[in-house]
């Protein structure tokens, strides 16, 4: 049994217009709801064992802050490149990637790629937008990530810091 988060980066910080989009830091916001929505995820009883992040500075951060929660080494965080602005078939490409010996796996990424990409694994549900610091969770029942994309995948559930929380 395999789970996969999607994670998309905190909120982040707008107040100076002439930093790249790369390179733009998160906000208040983003700092307070990174954490509170890995301790959400730690009270469902979901830690994940990687942490895949774009390099995007806001990203970076996000994950960082989440890692720090679930006492994750933000060192070993894996930065891919291509999750900076992708396609939701990079995020395929990264999945059969992992080691079959990891069971849960959190990607942060950036929309509208984490969306589709949510909307793609899963018939279940749809929706319009992963918020920021947003979470969307399946569940495959998968001994190899390479198997992800052809397996039945089920909709665990997703949450975001406005959600009321159940």
């Amino acid at each position: 049994m395999k789970t996969l988060l999607l994670i998309r980066h905190a909120k982040s910080s707008w107040n100076d217009p002439d930093v790249d989009d790369f390179d733009r830091p998160l906000n208040k916001r983003g700092k307070q709801n990174a954490p509170e929505m890995a301790n959400r995820l730690r009270t469902r009883g979901i830690v994940p064992e990687l942490l895949i992040a774009s390099p995007a500075k806001r990203t970076k951060n996000t994950a960082r802050l989440m890692a720090k929660e679930w006492h994750y080494d933000k060192d070993a965080i894996l930065l891919e490149d291509e999750l900076y602005l992708c396609y939701a078939s990079t995020f395929l490409k990264m999945i059969t990637k992992i080691d079959d010996d990891i069971d849960t796996v959190a990607i942060f990424a950036h929309n509208p790629g984490i969306t589709d990409f949510a909307n793609y694994i899963t018939q279940e549900i749809r929706i319009d937008n992963i918020p920021t610091t947003g979470v969307f969770a399946v569940k495959a029942n998968i001994d190899s990530w390479k198997e992800f994309d052809s397996a039945n995948k089920n909709f665990l559930f997703f949450d975001y810091p406005k959600a009321e929380v159940v």
